[in-house]
């Protein structure tokens, strides 16, 4: 099971983190969401198939590893493009660690989010988020991962009209 949140950020925080991946992500389905990644931080480099189920604050997540020839197969089979993240890991609580994502980072389809990963509901609906996260996506239709792989035209110009709207 998954529990997280889901927040906007302008890019990442000061602080060291403690740990900093280069991603490869794309999806094979989008209903079900059926995702691969390619996670590499220095020397070592893991790939994983995931199968998300529906739900925002909480939904199913079955991972599972793949290797890199797998991974490159599947890849072959990917309906779009699949995009390049730069993460950092920074620890926030004793037991919280906020991942801030740069998705396509240098193009024009940039895109910065940030997600806290909690072990219960009642922890998630307790955190207070600091004040450098910006608007909170958690809950809201059309904001996912797979939303932008989709079409990042799209979900960016549905971001814009959502903050608009939030601004108004």
């Amino acid at each position: 099971m998954e529990i997280e949140r889901k927040f906007l950020i302008q890019g990442f925080l000061e602080g060291t983190p403690v740990k900093t991946y280069e991603m490869l992500q794309g999806y094979l389905s989008w209903d079900p969401v059926v995702r691969i990644r390619s996670r590499a931080s220095g020397s070592q480099s893991d790939y994983k198939l995931c199968v998300k189920g529906k739900g925002t604050l909480v939904r199913r997540e079955l991972e599972l590893p793949l290797s890199g020839e797998q991974f490159g197969q599947l890849c072959e089979l990917l309906p779009a493009p699949p995009v390049h993240k730069v993460q950092r890991v920074y620890r926030i609580a004793q037991s919280l660690f906020l991942e801030c994502n740069c998705v396509n980072p240098g193009t024009a389809l940039e895109f910065w989010y940030a997600e806290v990963e909690f072990d219960s509901v009642e922890q998630a609906n307790g955190f207070v988020p600091p004040p450098y996260l910006g608007t909170e996506l958690t809950h809201c239709s059309g904001f996912t991962m797979s939303d932008y792989c989709r079409d990042p035209q799209a979900f960016l110009a549905h971001l814009r009209e959502f903050l608009d709207k939030g601004r108004a």
